[in-house]
């Protein structure tokens, strides 16, 4: 039986380590693990075959002695290989908690396989120990005077210089470059190196039309990259061959890999732009200079680095994107290929692999990513007030376009008859009942709504009321204030911040706010029904400025006068041009599909540029228009008339003034 101890084993690295040692049947592996790790690694153990073979020692790096109990160390000791894995790997970590992993941690593994009396000690360190080398690294170089640019290449020069100098058990150290997914099923767990690249590729790709565009590129210089299998494969290979001791390994591509390349081989995969012209350093050097120059102006760099961070690239990585040194791996692959183990593959022949992992699993963005059949394919839209008017044809219409309406509104009957119809045209949708006006009867909903599907997509806030009733006959009619607000801005919001934690979590979301021309346009009788309408815009548009990195969006639709049953009490709206239930239905479908921050009428727009440049004048047409059009018999006007309720009773003034400005709400 052969005895190892793992550190790191739950790492991207190490599991993939782990699960080729234990290929060897004689293979008996512990596996050091801190305690809120240990149901991590049993439940990766159970996943592997020969998993039956991993024992768990709990323990600490950042303790001394690794926190080992006297048990563990007895049985540990003589162990044949410990294989030191475990480390920071953070560009953005300080100095401290660098050195504690990566220096502290080295050493004390160092003291723990010195006091065992272990076969051999295998460190990985990193090709980061060359710093900026400027010329050709070698296998058997270490300290060569080269500079160490941050606190990572420090550390990993500190820690791999503790196993040379202190270690008095044989010892073997492998150095990878920069390490991607497997070659062969692009499998990963962490977002690094080329990765970064792979959210503004993904991008472009998804406009159309792009991907045959020819780019000019200037030469950033080249990395060195290497898939995790050949790099496992290596180390078992390394690991296993006798005298080899007290030699360090290259576990590279044997040559640097051009930054243009790179970016060519996962464009071709994105389906993004390649790039067919390289501009020489040279050419490009004065346009450098000048950046550099720039960079130096206020906010430039914060500008820089907000766009950066929009990518998912922390700034502090953009330095160390390429290699100023060129890693020979002449020695170690000559020992490599005498053990079987084959060159690591170009690029471009697995680029693809990693790209389809990476899309499937790792894309932040993999949520808002357009799907073949449209923005609304498969989507789940949860669409309130879905009984009748603009939220039910809005229903069908997502249903239409094969995305899922989650329809909520109090009537349940009516939302099944709706959920019915669009069953019987071969689409699916589900029934919520929900009270707007009642807290716990909405986070019921939305929990619900989760229980029952993997993701809530989007949000169309439909529901409302309206109420039409001049401010002097408000006087003793506050809760009229208190019931628009409840169901046309409290009920809203809270239906939004029941849903935003999963949105963000999934970094994607998108809310429709049917909002109302009145905003724009200030009609009188409206004081009530307006401010409700404008309280939510203003929510709106201050919390999508807070959720732009989080991927969440908002459309407020400012929606003119809409024949529905929420006007029916106004008789007079019987002559007014209207839309209908469809064509409203079509603006919110738009506001689905496009995503734009808002959608309007040019009335509206109108009302809303007149408002700000001539209020005065604004007021005195208002003004006209509360006399025109008086209070209805439903909101307790005086004026009774029973002609009211027909069409023709319209004045004449009244009459060229719906006909001037339709789809004003007078």
């Amino acid at each position: 039986m052969t005895t190892y101890l793992v550190t790191g084993g739950t790492g991207f690295l190490g599991r993939h380590l782990l699960e080729r040692l234990l290929r060897r049947p004689d293979a008996k592996v512990s596996v050091l693990v801190r305690k809120g790790s240990l149901s991590r690694l049993q439940a990766a153990a159970q996943r592997l075959e020969g998993g039956d073979r991993v024992r768990p020692v709990v323990g600490d790096l950042s303790v001394e002695g690794l926190g080992l109990r006297a048990a563990d160390r007895k049985r540990l000791q003589g162990v044949a290989h410990v294989v030191h894995l475990a480390a920071l790997y953070d560009m953005t970590a300080d100095d401290e908690s660098n050195r504690q992993v990566n220096v502290e941690g080295t050493r004390r593994v160092v003291e723990l396989a010195n006091a065992l009396g272990t076969g051999c000690l295998h460190h990985v360190s990193s090709v980061a120990v060359a710093g900026e080398f400027p010329g050709t690294f070698t296998e058997d170089m270490f300290d060569a005077g080269q500079e160490l640019p941050s606190p990572y290449h420090a550390t990993k020069y500190e820690a791999e210089r503790l196993v040379r100098q202190e270690a008095t058990v044989p010892w073997r150290v492998y150095r990878p470059a920069v390490v991607v997914g497997d070659s062969r099923t692009g499998d990963i767990d962490k977002i690094d190196g080329p990765y970064y690249l792979m959210k503004a590729l993904a991008g472009v790709g998804d406009l159309p039309g792009v991907a045959h565009l020819p780019l000019v590129g200037p030469d950033l210089g080249a990395t060195n990259l290497v898939p995790v299998d050949y790099v496992v494969d290596a180390m078992d290979a390394l690991i296993h061959a006798p005298d080899l001791d007290g030699q360090a390994f290259h576990l590279v591509h044997p040559r640097p890999q051009p930054l243009l390349d790179v970016y060519n081989a996962l464009a071709e995969a994105a389906g993004a732009p390649k790039v067919v012209l390289g501009l020489p350093k040279a050419v490009f050097a004065p346009v450098a200079l000048g950046m550099s120059l720039l960079g130096r102006l206020p906010g430039v760099m914060a500008a820089r680095d907000l766009f950066l961070a929009r990518l998912g690239i922390p700034p502090e990585v953009v330095p160390h994107l390429t290699f100023p040194t060129t890693f020979s791996a002449q020695q170690t692959r000559r020992v490599l290929h005498e053990l079987g183990v084959a060159a690591p593959p170009e690029l471009s022949t697995y680029a693809g692999v990693l790209w389809e992992h990476w899309s499937q699993h790792l894309d932040p963005l993999k949520a808002r990513r357009r799907t073949p059949g449209g923005m609304l394919a498969g989507r789940t839209v949860a669409v309130t007030g879905a009984s009748s008017g603009i939220g039910r044809e809005v229903a069908l219409a997502v249903a239409r376009k094969g995305g899922i309406p989650l329809l909520l509104a109090r009537r349940v009957a009516e939302l099944e008859a709706v959920r019915d119809e669009i069953v019987a045209a071969g689409g699916q949708a589900d029934v919520y009942s929900v009270d707007l006006t009642d807290a716990e009867s909405i986070d019921a909903c939305v929990k619900q709504m989760l229980n029952d599907h993997d993701a809530v997509d989007m949000l169309v806030n439909n529901a409302g009321r309206s109420i039409r009733r001049s401010i002097k006959l408000s006087y003793d009619r506050f809760h009229d204030f208190e019931r628009t607000m409840q169901l046309n801005y409290y009920g809203p919001v809270r239906l939004v911040l029941a849903l935003l934690p999963h949105m963000t979590e999934r970094r994607f979301g998108h809310v429709v706010n049917i909002s109302s021309i009145g905003v724009q346009t200030g009609p009188p009788r409206f004081s009530a029904y307006v401010a409700s309408k404008a309280a939510l815009d203003a929510f709106s548009r201050v919390v999508s400025s807070e959720l732009v990195t989080d991927g969440v969006s908002f459309t407020t639709i400012h929606m003119p006068l809409v024949r529905t049953p929420m006007i029916a009490p106004t008789k007079i709206y019987d002559a007014f041009p209207t839309l209908s239930p469809q064509q409203a239905a079509d603006m919110v479908v738009r506001a689905l599909e496009e995503q734009p921050k808002h959608i309007g009428t040019k009335l509206g727009t109108t009302g809303a540029v007149a408002h700000a440049l001539a209020p005065k004048l604004v007021d005195a047409l208002l003004h006209t228009a509360y006399h025109v059009f008086p209070d209805s018999i439903a909101a307790g006007g005086t004026d009774r008339k029973p002609t009211e309720a027909a069409p023709e009773a319209l004045s004449r003034g009244a009459a060229a003034m719906v006909r001037l400005l339709p789809g004003v709400h007078w």
